[in-house]
C-alpha cells in the first residue's frame, strides 16, 4: 500500500470512528460523513463553528475525537428548529452566533464524562493556535475575532483562554468589556436555556459584527494604533474571507438537485420501460464532426490547457500513488539477504566466502485500474463544454502516463421533445406509462483501448454545440458501468460529470415528473450495492448528492490550477469500492 492510499485508508477510518460516536451519543442512525463534512443520509449538516473542522494533514486524532464530541453535543443538546428561527441573516452576525451556540452546547459535556471534556478543550486550543501562528492575529479585525472566540468560551465553559495567547489578548478585552460586559454574564448564567442564551448570544453578534465591519468605535481606534492605514484593505479581505471559510452555508451557493420518487415506478410490479429502441444509437464522437472543424475544436482547446500552466507529471504522480498497488513482479536474484536461492548453493560449495546466495521478491506498482468519465450532453452542459473538455482531456493524460487505463463517454438524446419515438408513440394511440419516449444517443469519445494521442481529435468533439440535447441518466450510467465491467481490471470507477438532473420532456410529460430521477437514483443504487464499480457524482455548480453518495461540486473557477483536479484524485479515493 502506497503512502497517499493509507493515508486516504487512515483518513476514512477516522470519519468512520467519529461518525460512530456521533451516532451512539446523539440517538440518530443515519448520520456519516462524507467529505470530511456531516451528513444525515444525502443531506449535508450545517458547518456550526470554524473550530470543528479539522484538517487530517496538519490535526491529530484527539482534535477529531474533540469534534466529534462537539458535533455529538450539538446535535442532541441544541433545538435546531429553535435555532433556525434565531439565526441572524447577516452572514457575519450568523458566523458568531454559530460559534456562541456550538460553545453552549460544549458547556453541557457531562461531567460523567470528563474524556469528553478534554477533547473539546484540546480541539479548541488547536484551532485557537492555528489560528494564531497563521498570523491573522497580527491585525486589529482578527484580533479582535479571536478574542471574542476566547473570552466568551471561556465564561461560557468556565474555563481559561489558551495559556499561550493570554497576555495578547489582555488589552482588546479590556477595551471590549464595556460593549460585550453584560451580555457574557448572560451567557454563562442562561446556558441551560437555549432561547434565553440566544438573546445574550445575538447581541454579541451584533455588536461584534459592527467592529469587524468598521462600523464600532474601537475599530478605528485599533487600525490607527497599527499605524497600517494603508494596509485595511487587506485586513479586511483576510479576515472576512476567513469567515467566508467557517460559515459555507453563507457563501456556498450551491444547490442541490432536485429529484423525487415516480408514482409509477413506485406502483406494484411497475418497472422502468423503454417505448421502443428502434432509434438508440451510439457513435464514435470523430464520425459526428466534420474533420476540419475537428481540428479547429482541439487547436482552441489545446490553447485553453496551455494557458491553465498545469503540472501534468505531478498530476499523473498523484493519480498512480492513489490508484496504483504494489505487486510481485518476479526475484532479484544475487542477494546477500533474503530467501535462500537453491539454485546458487553449488556456489557456496566452490567458493564459501561467497554471501550472494539469496533473493528477494521484487514488487513494483501496478495500476490495474480502469476510470470511465461519463458526460452529461443535454443542452445547459453546453455553457460548460470547454471547461468539461479540458477537465477530461487532461485527466486522461495523466491516467495513461501512470499507466492507468481510462475512457471518455457521453450521453444525450436524438432529437429533443421525443423525436420519432414520440411520433411512433402518437401513432399508436397514447398508451399510458409508455416509459422513455425519445432516441436515446450515446457517444464514445475515448475508449479505454485507445490511447490519447488517437484518441485526442474525438475528445474535441465536445465542444460541437449541437450535440446537446435532452439526458437519460441512467441507462447511460448503465451503459458505462457494463462498458467498464467487460475490462479486465481488478478496479473500476465511474465518474459521471453533469450539472443537473435527468431530463426528457417527452418522456416526463407522457409518464410523471420523476421518472427519470427515480429511474437515476435505482440504477446508482444497484451498482454501489453489487460494489463492482466505484461511482462518484461531479456536479458542475449542482449538488449531486440526491443520486450519488459520493460526490463532489466542482467549481470551474477553481480550473486554473490544480484545485480541481486536487479535488478529483480526492473523489476517486473515495469512490474506491466498498
Amino acid at each position: 500500500m502506497t503512502d497517499a492510499q493509507r493515508k486516504v485508508r487512515h483518513a476514512q477510518e477516522v470519519d468512520e470512528l467519529c461518525a460512530g460516536f456521533v451516532r451512539a451519543f446523539s440517538g440518530q442512525s443515519d448520520l456519516h460523513f462524507r467529505g470530511r463534512r456531516l451528513h444525515r443520509g444525502r443531506r449535508a449538516l450545517p458547518w456550526y463553528a470554524p473550530h470543528l473542522h479539522p484538517s487530517p494533514d496538519t490535526d491529530d486524532f484527539a482534535s477529531f475525537r474533540g469534534t466529534a464530541d462537539g458535533l455529538a453535543l450539538r446535535l442532541r443538546e441544541s433545538d435546531a428548529g429553535l435555532h433556525a428561527t434565531l439565526r441572524p441573516e447577516e452572514p457575519v452576525e450568523r458566523m458568531l452566533f454559530e460559534m456562541l451556540e456550538q460553545f453552549r452546547v460544549e458547556s453541557l459535556a457531562p461531567d460523567a464524562m470528563p474524556g469528553m471534556q478534554r477533547n473539546l478543550r484540546h480541539r479548541h486550543e488547536a484551532w485557537s493556535l492555528g489560528f494564531h501562528h497563521s498570523g491573522l492575529t497580527d491585525t486589529a479585525r482578527g484580533l479582535l475575532l479571536y478574542a471574542v472566540a476566547q473570552i466568551c468560551r471561556a465564561r461560557v465553559c468556565g474555563q481559561q483562554v489558551v495559556e499561550e495567547t493570554e497576555d495578547m489578548l489582555e488589552a482588546t478585552r479590556f477595551g471590549l468589556a464595556p460593549h460585550i460586559g453584560h451580555q457574557l454574564a448572560g451567557l454563562r448564567r442562561d446556558r441551560a436555556d437555549q432561547a434565553a442564551y440566544a438573546v445574550h448570544a445575538l447581541e454579541i453578534a451584533k455588536t461584534v459584527a459592527a467592529m469587524l465591519h468598521g462600523a464600532g468605535p474601537d475599530d478605528t481606534r485599533a487600525d490607527d494604533e497599527a499605524g497600517e492605514d494603508e494596509a485595511d484593505t487587506d485586513d479586511r479581505r483576510n479576515i472576512f474571507s476567513l469567515v467566508a471559510d467557517m460559515d459555507r452555508e453563507v457563501v456556498e451557493h450551491y444547490t442541490a438537485a432536485e429529484s423525487g420518487r415516480s408514482a409509477l415506478l413506485e406502483g406494484e410490479g411497475a418497472g422502468y420501460r423503454v417505448f421502443t429502441t428502434a432509434y438508440d444509437c451510439e457513435h464514435d464522437a470523430a464520425t459526428l464532426v466534420r474533420r476540419e472543424l475537428l481540428v479547429e475544436y482541439r487547436e482552441r482547446l489545446d490553447r485553453r490547457i496551455v494557458s491553465q500552466g498545469l503540472n501534468l507529471a505531478r498530476l499523473s504522480r498523484a493519480l498512480q500513488a492513489l490508484l496504483a498497488e504494489p505487486l510481485r513482479q518476479g526475484w532479484d536474484n544475487a542477494q546477500e539477504e533474503g530467501h535462500i536461492d537453491g539454485r546458487r548453493l553449488a556456489q557456496l560449495v566452490a567458493s564459501p566466502t561467497e554471501r550472494r546466495l539469496f533473493r528477494t521478491e521484487r514488487m513494483e506498482p501496478v495500476a490495474d485500474c480502469v476510470v470511465g468519465f461519463l458526460i452529461d450532453c443535454s443542452g445547459s452542459m453546453k455553457e460548460h463544454a470547454e471547461s468539461v473538455a479540458m477537465l477530461v482531456d487532461v485527466m486522461a493524460r495523466a491516467l495513461e502516463q501512470a499507466g492507468i487505463a481510462s475512457e471518455i463517454l457521453g450521453f444525450t438524446t436524438g432529437a429533443w421533445n421525443g423525436g420519432r419515438a414520440r411520433r411512433d408513440w402518437q401513432r399508436a394511440g397514447r398508451p399510458a406509462h409508455p416509459g422513455r419516449l425519445n432516441e436515446r444517443c450515446h457517444i464514445v469519445f475515448k475508449d479505454a483501448e485507445t490511447p490519447w494521442r488517437r484518441a485526442r481529435q474525438s475528445i474535441a468533439a465536445l465542444l460541437k454545440a449541437d450535440l446537446f440535447r435532452e439526458g437519460i441518466d441512467g441507462e447511460a450510467v448503465d451503459w458505462a458501468c457494463a462498458r467498464l465491467m467487460a475490462r479486465s481490471e481488478s478496479r473500476k470507477r465511474l465518474l459521471v460529470v453533469s450539472d443537473g438532473s435527468p431530463m426528457d420532456s417527452a418522456t416526463n410529460l407522457a409518464n410523471d415528473a420523476h421518472y427519470l430521477d427515480h429511474h437515476l437514483q435505482d440504477v446508482v443504487a444497484r451498482h454501489e450495492q453489487q460494489g463492482a464499480i466505484g461511482i462518484a457524482g461531479v456536479g458542475v455548480g449542482l449538488d449531486l448528492s440526491p443520486y450519488y453518495s459520493r460526490s463532489h461540486v466542482l467549481d470551474l473557477n477553481a480550473l486554473g490550477g490544480q484545485a480541481a483536479f486536487g479535488d478529483l484524485i480526492e473523489l476517486l479515493a473515495d469512490a474506491r469500492v466498498r
